[in-house]
């Protein structure tokens, strides 16, 4: 079986790798199929861009995979203007910043409001299986679990991909993400949820992408 991941962060193309490793699965990116265009993400949650996506990339192949993430503040109102949200790329509207762009937009950014603050992703996932799309976006308790503290003063390490992990702090330990050491959720009742969460979505792609 070969899918198509909508996405060419090379950090993502890994974390799914990773979650169906094991079955017999071959990916390809849009870069493989020479796919120069992009879809207008629009919606208005994670979940509903990830859709959007896949409804995209489904002219193009019969089944693939996209994923959309949302970075929220926990200390800024849903409606400030400075809260990420879906936009994390691309603060500034249609300009999409490069990873070291990043880095330093958002060390400026957190600076400007205390130099730390307790920040969470929220995750959604869609599948294009030949027509038929479905979803799937993390529940509110993993993502409490997840909340981390993102600070103004990046650490030297990067994670391909994934730039802001350079910013991002365990709230137990408080060492960085990209430390190679850190465990990101260090109690047995975080890891006992977040294995669950990731038992639950190795089991969504499993049954979208008809994997047995």
């Amino acid at each position: 079986m070969k899918v198509l991941i909508g996405t060419t962060n090379p950090s993502k193309i890994k974390r799914f790798k990773e979650l169906l490793d094991g079955c017999e699965v071959e990916f390809c990116t849009p870069e493989d199929l020479h796919i120069e265009s992009e879809p207008e993400e629009k919606g208005n949650t994670p979940e509903e861009n990830a859709i959007i996506k896949v409804k995209f990339y489904g002219q193009f192949w019969d089944m693939v995979i996209c994923n959309d993430s949302g970075l929220y503040f926990d200390s800024l109102p849903l409606e400030d203007e400075r809260q990420p949200g879906l936009n994390i790329r691309t603060p500034y509207g249609d300009k999409r910043l490069e990873d070291e762009e990043m880095i330093t937009y958002y060390a400026n950014l957190v600076h400007s409001i205390g130099g730390k603050v307790l920040a969470f992703y929220l995750d959604g996932i869609a599948v294009y299986n030949k027509g038929k799309v479905s979803s799937f976006m993390e529940n509110n308790e993993t993502t409490r679990l997840s909340a981390f503290y993102m600070i103004d003063k990046p650490s030297e390490k990067r994670h391909a991909g994934w730039p802001l992990d350079s910013l991002s702090l365990n709230r137990n330990t408080l060492t960085y993400f990209v430390e190679k050491e850190d465990n990101r959720y260090d109690t047995t009742r975080e890891n006992i949820m977040l294995g669950e969460y990731r038992k639950r979505l190795i089991a969504f792609l499993k049954e979208a992408l008809k994997i047995e």
